[in-house]
């Protein structure tokens, strides 16, 4: 049987197939119009390739298989940035069945440094680092103060939601949507809430 990292990252494809229009909807306001439609490609395509996965491989095989599908698969930005970003936790998953919130830290660290090297961003231009990045603030926190590592993920995701909501306050300097400049105030960022709904479903996943 196929552990449950495989079987997280299959109802996170899930999930976000399930918000496509919504996805799409976001970024019609601000982008392309086209982030929804390319993420769902994308987790179609790395659904069918977990499928070629053998069964119980570790979590570093199961997260590069994912971010190189993901990169192959979606097209504009979203690619690179998600793809780049689950490579970089891949490598510090090698060879491990199980993480503790120490490994996962580092983990949702490393993809963060990706995402902001591979796209040349930072956190206040209204993109999906203004969700992940206090996520990571706040999943550290919890750890410092000693809860476990379920309780360090509703911290996070509660500070993901949180950023998606502020970006709904700024401009946008990234992008297409830095083209609209003030008027992007009042929209969220579709990748925010792409970033957002990733960690909902894997805490809700844990949760079962």
């Amino acid at each position: 049987m196929k552990g449950s990292t495989y079987e997280a990252m299959a109802v996170i494809g899930q999930v976000i197939i399930e918000n496509k229009q919504v996805l799409t909807d976001l970024d019609a306001a601000i982008g392309d119009g086209d982030h929804g439609i390319n993420m769902a490609r994308g987790f179609e395509a790395v659904g069918v390739k977990l499928q070629s996965l053998e069964p119980d491989k570790d979590i570093g095989t199961i997260l590069k298989t994912v971010g190189m599908t993901l990169i192959s698969s979606v097209g504009g930005a979203a690619g690179p940035l998600y793809g780049t970003a689950f490579l970089r936790a891949a490598n510090l998953a090698q060879g491990k069945y199980e993480l503790d919130k120490e490994t996962a830290a580092m983990m949702f660290a490393a993809a963060i440094t990706g995402i902001k090297e591979r796209g040349k961003a930072i956190g206040g231009e209204k993109t999906m680092l203004d969700a992940l990045e206090p996520a990571y603030s706040a999943f550290v926190t919890g750890i410092e103060a000693q809860k476990s590592l379920l309780e360090c993920l509703e911290l996070a995701c509660t500070a993901a939601r949180q950023g998606v909501e502020f970006t709904k306050t700024i401009v946008a300097t990234k992008g297409r949507a830095s083209y609209l400049g003030e008027r992007s105030i009042g929209h969220q960022d579709p990748g925010a809430t792409s970033s957002y709904l990733m960690m909902q479903t894997l805490l809700d996943f844990s949760k079962r």
